[in-house]
């Protein structure tokens, strides 16, 4: 069985959510868009949990202006959900060196639930690239 087109569209609208909450400041629409019990690593840090979760976002938002930018996502069910992946560029106002621009590339690699909420990230891990010049 593979999923169907309305959840299909329903995680790709979960993906932009996620970017637009967090580069918006919306610290608790970015934590709905995780379980109760979600997970978020990115490089060498690690949060687990609503709470986690919410300090992360929290002291992300009070130091950082960025946009998250995702594209190329490829979504499989799976028996618990759906597993994703796609690529992440993270762009910054001040860029590198005071110019706008990329900061740095990535990939996403994620675990997705359907609850009564509708579709949440349960893993969202991050494996960040080099930063750009």
């Amino acid at each position: 069985m593979t999923l169907t087109p309305e959840a299909r569209f329903a995680i790709q609208d979960l993906y932009a959510r996620y970017n637009h909450a967090i580069d918006f400041g919306d610290v608790a629409g970015w934590v709905a868009c995780f379980t109760p019990d979600g997970f978020f690593s990115a490089g060498t840090v690690t949060f687990v949990g609503s709470k986690e979760l919410l300090g992360f976002a929290t002291d992300y938002n009070s130091r950082t202006q960025a946009r998250h930018w995702t594209n190329n996502l490829i979504l499989e069910e799976t028996p618990d959900g759906a597993k994703g992946i796609c690529y992440l560029m993270y762009l910054r106002p001040g860029g590198v060196e005071g110019g706008p621009g990329v900061v740095f590339t990535g990939i996403y690699r994620d675990e997705l639930t359907k609850g009564k909420d509708g579709w949440k990230f349960s893993k969202r891990s991050a494996t960040l690239e080099r930063s750009m010049p």
